[in-house]
């Protein structure tokens, strides 16, 4: 019961968030294009900044598991290209699917409440992990024509190379202004669950069988090597888990706009990632169990 009462604590107030964006989606169908311009340029970026640039994240502390987090992406992708082939699966839009996880909008409020803010520094730096991998491999992935360097180059990147220097050197800007961009970074925390809820009004009777697969080979394949990944590199408590929580989230919702540029499926591809995050109650809950 224990166990139980302290997985709900994890899950309830994420989905809540979820569910109230859901049902506000569903009643004013609002546009969300400049407000994911903003998360895109402003947000995400001073986040993710802030959090690998705080005094209390030692990125030494945390190499393992980088490493095991992108041996896992990698591994993840390897296992997307053979269900692709044994399927008859297009693998430009199949591979990048299963690769890449929802490690921003819902896996930072997820790690944050589930290990706490001392553990918090890691979690962002698992997600500049991905979006590095995300930005050139996965988009050379999904179109052999991407333009890698400008995605190199967006905002994000830039922060996340800026926030692993921090780390490196130590300096930072004054802690007045440093205090400032936490404010701004960790309120894109709710509004990233509050729009991925109402992403999922999206969903539609149809589109589950075409989505089915990229939504259940996500989690199932990501929690399936995680398990003895964790084992092999030696990872012990809040570094097992966090593992094990980013290998069970569901696909990417990023994924779907390099699929919507590149015109690479993108209806099948949103099909996956919607119902994905919509199963995501199912797999977080069991990736918790296996982590706390």
């Amino acid at each position: 019961m224990d166990l139980i009462a302290r997985i709900a604590q994890v899950i309830v107030p994420v989905f809540f968030i979820v569910a109230v964006g859901f049902f506000y989606g569903r009643r004013s169908r609002p546009d969300l294009a400049t407000f994911n311009r903003i998360v895109l340029d402003v947000l995400s970026p001073v986040l993710v900044y802030t959090a690998l640039a705080a005094k209390e994240f030692r990125l030494q502390d945390h190499s393992v598991l980088l490493a095991g987090g992108a041996l896992l992406i990698l591994g993840c992708g390897a296992a997307g290209w053979a269900l692709a082939r044994l399927t008859g699966t297009q693998p430009r839009t199949l591979v990048p699917v299963v690769m890449f996880n929802n490690c921003g909008n819902m896996g930072l409020p997820l790690a944050l409440l589930a290990f706490g803010p001392d553990y918090f520094g890691a979690a962002v730096a698992l997600f500049s992990v991905s979006n590095l991998l995300h930005f050139s491999l996965g988009a050379r992935i999904t179109s052999a024509h991407a333009r890698t360097r400008d995605l190199l180059l967006s905002p994000l990147m830039v922060a996340t190379a800026l926030g692993f220097a921090s780390a490196a050197s130590g300096l930072r800007p004054p802690d007045m202004l440093f205090t400032g961009m936490k404010i701004m970074g960790e309120a894109m925390l709710p509004l990233m669950l509050f729009a991925l809820g109402v992403r999922l009004t999206a969903l539609r009777r149809e589109d589950v069988p075409r989505g089915l697969l990229g939504a259940f080979a996500r989690p199932l394949v990501g929690l399936a090597l995680a398990l003895p990944l964790a084992w092999a590199l030696g990872l012990e408590g809040a570094a097992r888990g966090q593992l094990l929580l980013f290998g069970a989230l569901p696909p990417a919702v990023m994924q779907f706009m390099l699929a919507e540029r590149y015109r690479q499926e993108p209806e099948k591809v949103a099909a996956m990632i919607l119902l994905g995050n919509a199963l995501a109650v199912v797999f977080i809950p069991l990736a918790l169990a296996l982590a706390l």
